[in-house]
């Protein structure tokens, strides 16, 4: 009887500390730059260049981007929190209205341009060894949908 209550009470340990392990998100903190050979831009030019700087400290996000591009250079600053608050940022001279909230181990950011009716929805997921960041990007634009994937490597 003891050896099965043991075995009870070891059971009933793992089975309570599952949900702790599972609530715990990844850390998308990191300089990364683009894999052009991995990424695919949907028919879109793709970036010269590509770097991503993410500082993340649960549940605040920051997301500095820099793009080199056939249009010119692009620069983007966001803050953002992960519990789906929304904010605001400039990118271009427009107002960016995001949110971001995880949908399992994948952070979800929907951002939208309301002034020119485009809106992008990014799933950035992080490899099991935190060396790989991809981000699966629906942009929504009144000419149509593009899906893009772009593939990041940490420096």
């Amino acid at each position: 009887m003891k050896r099965f209550l043991a075995g009870f009470v070891a059971a009933a340990l793992i089975v309570a500390g599952a949900p702790l392990r599972a609530q715990q998100k990844p850390n998308f903190s990191g300089n990364w730059k683009i894999n052009q050979v991995k990424s695919n831009f949907g028919g879109v030019p793709a970036p010269d260049t590509f770097t991503r700087k993410i500082v993340h400290a649960e549940p605040s996000i920051s997301i500095d981007e820099e793009q080199a591009t056939p249009i010119g250079p692009q620069k983007t600053s966001r803050k953002m929190t992960t519990d789906g608050k929304e904010s605001t940022f400039n990118a271009s001279g427009a107002d960016v209205k995001a949110t971001a909230k995880w949908d399992g181990n994948s952070l979800l950011v929907v951002s939208s341009v309301p002034d020119i009716g485009i809106s992008y929805n990014d799933r950035m997921t992080l490899s099991a060894d935190g060396k790989t960041l991809t981000s699966e990007v629906r942009v929504d634009t009144p000419q149509g949908a593009v899906d893009v994937k772009v593939v990041f490597e940490k420096q």
